[in-house]
């Protein structure tokens, strides 16, 4: 029998939790001070601007945005917590520096992309992916309801599918590091891998 197993699951489920009520919290002091926080985001290929590949996920265009992706980025990232557990940080590490180096690099400097899209796009992919990589019946489940929910997102890593100012870019860039991710990453349960027999 595992004991302890829901210990990372729940560190990583308050660590979303978190993330979310920072970008909330960032977004209030946006609309009250004049600070213009937005700038801070990832500006393309301007070496200055690089820290905006960690700030862009915490920033948005307004409440309007923020609200759109609150519910899916809870979602979504709850269920990744809870498959990844201890490896959640990493998961979350390499969607948030990959996608954002991947629209650092395909952006213009005349750009500036901010908003938790990249990483929603990330958080699903990688659940799909796990699905595959692991095999085990619950990501499969999880894989296909992601799927179900969400598939419709898929046509945001197009140009030809999204309204002006949305950034495609950042939807796929966070895809790609979402699968990157699982390949690297996916195992069920943590530390175990796919495949292996579970202890009783």
């Amino acid at each position: 029998m595992r004991r302890g197993g829901s210990g990372g699951a729940g560190f990583a489920v308050k660590l979303v939790l978190v993330l979310v009520a920072v970008m909330w919290v960032l977004e209030a002091l946006d609309a009250v001070l004049p600070a213009d926080l937005d700038r801070f985001g990832i500006v393309g290929r301007t070496t200055t601007a690089l820290p905006g590949v960690l700030a862009a996920p915490l920033l948005h265009a307004g409440f309007d945005h923020l609200a759109a992706n609150t519910v899916p980025l809870l979602v979504l990232g709850v269920l990744v917590a809870w498959r990844s557990r201890e490896r959640f940080v990493g998961v979350l590490l390499v969607v948030v520096l990959l996608g954002g180096l991947g629209v650092w690099l395909v952006t213009s400097p005349d750009t500036v992309t901010i908003g938790a899209s990249g990483v929603l796009f990330g958080f699903a992919a990688y659940l799909v992916t796990a699905g595959l990589v692991t095999r085990h019946w619950l990501d499969v489940v999880i894989a296909v309801g992601v799927v179900l929910l969400y598939g419709g997102m898929l046509g945001g890593v197009t140009p030809f599918t999204v309204p002006d100012g949305v950034s495609w870019q950042g939807h796929l860039a966070g895809a790609l590091a979402g699968v990157v991710a699982a390949v690297l990453l996916a195992r069920h349960p943590a530390g175990r891998p796919a495949g292996a027999p579970a202890p009783s």
